[in-house]
C-alpha cells in the first residue's frame, strides 16, 4: 500500500502553517462568539447549540463532498483554497448580522468552508508521510494548528484590553479575524505542493467500500460524539462560574497551549503503542474533564479544567485521523476522511442542541454529566474493540 505514496515530509510543515494562521483567525472570535450571541444579541442557549451544531453539521457534509472530489480528481489544493475563502467571507459578515436567520446562514457558510478544506488537507498530510511517521506527521500539523489557536486568544485578549468600553469591540474583532486568513491563502498558493495520487472512478456502492475495521471504529466514535457538544458550552460554563470576559481568552489560550504541547509526543506515542490505546486515554480524559465542569463551583477551577481538557484533544484529534490512514489505502483516504468527518459532524447538531436544552431546562451542569456518560460508554466499547481486534495497524 505504502509504495504508491510520494513522501514529502516538508509539505507537512506548510500544511500545518495553513492551520496555524487559520487557527489564529478562528480563535480570535470563537471564545467570544457564544458570549456575543447570549449577552449582546440575547439568544438563548438552545439557539447557540443549534448554531454551533449547524456549523459542525455543515462541516460534516462538505467534508464528505470535498474528500470524494479530491480522490476523484486527484487535486486537493483548489478545494482547500475554496474552503478557506468561504471562511474569509463569512466571519467578518457576522459583525453585520443581528437576526437569527442571518447568523445561522453565515455560521453555515463558515462550516461549509471548514468542511471543504479539512478532508483534502488531511489526505495531503497522509500522502506526504509513511505509516511509521504518520502519527508524528499529524501531530506536527495539529501542533501548528493549535499553536495558532494559542496565539488567537492571546491576540483576542490584547484587543479586548485595548477596546475596553468600546461598544463595537465585538464587531471590530470579527472584521480583524479575516486578516490571518489572507495569509493562509498566500501560504497555500505559494508553498503547499500537491502530492500526486492515482485517481480511479468508482460507482456509488464502491465509493463506500472501505475496511470493516474502519466502520466499526467509526461506530464507536459516533457513540462518543453523542455526548460531545460544542466547546461553546465550556466558554458559557466558564462565565457561569464567574470568569470575566477579559480573562476568558487567556483560559482558552491555556487550553490550546496544553493541546499543542502534547500533540506531537502523544502522536508519536500512538506510532509505538497503537492508535486506539491513545484514543482510549483521550476519551477517559474527556470524561474526567466533563465531570469536573459539572461539579465545579468556583472560577479558579476553570483554569485546571481547561488545561486538562487540552489533553483530550491532543490524544484524539490527530491520532484518530492517523488511525484512519492506517486502515485505508491512499487512493481511498479522501473519501474515508469524508465519511468519517461527515458522520461525526452530523452527530454534532443533535449533541449541541441536547446540551443547550439540558442547560436551559435542568441546569448548567447537566450537559457535562450527559457528555461524561457517553464518553465512558465509548471507552467500554473501545476496550472491547481492542480485545476483539488488538492489531493497531492495517496490513
Amino acid at each position: 500500500m505504502e509504495q504508491a505514496e510520494k513522501k514529502r515530509p516538508g509539505n507537512v510543515f506548510y500544511i500545518g502553517l495553513l492551520s496555524f494562521f487559520g487557527g489564529i483567525s478562528q480563535d480570535m472570535f470563537v471564545p467570544i462568539l457564544p458570549l456575543y450571541l447570549a449577552n449582546v444579541l440575547g439568544f438563548d442557549k438552545a439557539f447557540i447549540g443549534i448554531s454551533e451544531g449547524l456549523v459542525t453539521s455543515g462541516v460534516a457534509i462538505f467534508r464528505f463532498v470535498a474528500g470524494f472530489l479530491s480522490d476523484r480528481f486527484g487535486k486537493k489544493k483548489p478545494i482547500v483554497f475554496i474552503g478557506y475563502f468561504f471562511s474569509l467571507v463569512a466571519r467578518p459578515l457576522l459583525a453585520l448580522a443581528s437576526i437569527g436567520g442571518a447568523i445561522l446562514g453565515l455560521r453555515l457558510l463558515d462550516g461549509i468552508g471548514k468542511g471543504m478544506k479539512d478532508s483534502p488537507k488531511d489526505a495531503l498530510i497522509a500522502d506526504s508521510t509513511d505509516s511509521h511517521g504518520r502519527g508524528k506527521g499529524f501531530g506536527i500539523a495539529r501542533a501548528l494548528d493549535t499553536l495558532g489557536s494559542v496565539a488567537g486568544p492571546l491576540i483576542l485578549f490584547g484587543l479586548l484590553y485595548l477596546l475596553q468600553g468600546n461598544a463595537l469591540k465585538y464587531h471590530i474583532i470579527l472584521f480583524l479575524c479575516a486578516i490571518p486568513l489572507l495569509v493562509t491563502l498566500a501560504v497555500l498558493v505559494f508553498k503547499v505542493r500537491e502530492v500526486p495520487t492515482q485517481t480511479k472512478e468508482l460507482d456509488a456502492p464502491a465509493a463506500f467500500t472501505l475496511p470493516r475495521r474502519f466502520y466499526v471504529f467509526l461506530g464507536i466514535v459516533l457513540l462518543f460524539s453523542i455526548g460531545n457538544s460544542s466547546d461553546a458550552f465550556l466558554i458559557l460554563r466558564a462565565q457561569n462560574l464567574g470568569v470575566v470576559l477579559l480573562v476568558i481568552p487567556l483560559v482558552y489560550a491555556l487550553f490550546n497551549f496544553v493541546y499543542a504541547s502534547a500533540s506531537i509526543p502523544l502522536g508519536s506515542l500512538s506510532d509505538r503503542i497503537g492508535r486506539e490505546k491513545v484514543i482510549l486515554l483521550g476519551w477517559a480524559a474527556y470524561a474526567l474533564a466533563y465531570l469536573g465542569f459539572a461539579k465545579a463551583d468556583a472560577a479558579w477551577q476553570v483554569w485546571a479544567l481547561f488545561a486538562f481538557y487540552g489533553l483530550y484533544y491532543a490524544t484524539t484529534e490527530g491520532v484518530a485521523k492517523a488511525f484512519v490512514a492506517d486502515m485505508v489505502s491512499p487512493e481511498r483516504r479522501g473519501r474515508a476522511y469524508g465519511i468519517y468527518n461527515t458522520a461525526v459532524g452530523l452527530i454534532a447538531l443533535p449533541a449541541s442542541y441536547i446540551a443547550g436544552l439540558l442547560w436551559d431546562r435542568i441546569s448548567p451542569a447537566a450537559p457535562f454529566y450527559f457528555g461524561a456518560s457517553f464518553a465512558i460508554a465509548a471507552c467500554v466499547a473501545l476496550v472491547l474493540f481492542l480485545w476483539l481486534s488488538p492489531k493497531s495497524h492495517a496490513e
